[in-house]
């Protein structure tokens, strides 16, 4: 059986946070759809706000801690990411930009992401196509078509699977379990595909 490796990056600062809250239902569909097709999922979920003097450190002195290393290493051994950030100032967090900052540009190239944002007002929707989209397209990433957005009046009332939100996850998360089932460009090469040209020719010869 396949495995999937999906990180979660919740933005949220409060505790409970709405983001990670979305973030949530969305890996739990997302999940569904994978295994549904045959897949092992493993999930792991990443609170920025537990690094955020890490990350801070980071641009200071240019090093990242122990703990900031394993999660950045972890995003990069991820075939898909699920990001949730809240909405400040009509954008994406400041903390969930820095985070973004410390990685390697390249280190994104080819993964499959699905999107998420929470605010308090619908006017804030259209962060996730005028700024958190722009951000990963960058970054050369594979996206959902579907971006998720939570407003207040997505949790006044108690979800049985056919809410709008609901709706929306559900859809989004199709779209995301459909491009991890894809083969996937950004998985790091097999220790035969690393092997020196010369090395691998050594080895065909000797079978000879």
């Amino acid at each position: 059986m396949e495995t999937r490796r999906i990180t979660i990056l919740s933005a949220g600062l409060g505790v409970p946070s709405s983001s990670r809250l979305l973030a949530d239902q969305l890996a739990a569909a997302a999940e569904h759809r994978l295994a549904d097709a045959g897949f092992e999922v493993k999930v792991e979920v990443v609170e920025l706000r537990d690094l955020a003097v890490d990350i801070a450190n980071n641009f200071v002195t240019g090093y990242a801690a122990p703990r900031l290393a394993d999660v950045i290493a972890g995003v990069e051994a991820s075939d898909g990411i699920i990001a949730v950030s809240p909405v400040f100032s009509a954008s994406y967090s400041g903390l969930f930009k820095s985070f973004i900052d410390v990685l390697d540009p390249k280190s994104l190239d080819g993964k499959a992401v699905l999107l998420g944002a929470t605010g308090g007002t619908d006017r804030h929707q259209m962060v996730l196509e005028y700024a958190m989209r722009p951000l990963f397209s960058y970054l050369r990433t594979r996206m959902a078509a579907t971006a998720v957005f939570a407003g207040p009046q997505d949790w006044g009332n108690t979800d049985d699977g056919g809410s709008p939100l609901s709706s929306r996850i559900d859809r989004a998360a199709a779209e995301f379990a459909a491009l991890l089932a894809e083969d996937q460009p950004g998985r790091k090469p097999s220790a035969l595909e690393s092997l020196p040209f010369a090395q691998l020719l050594a080895g065909i010869s000797g079978g000879r």
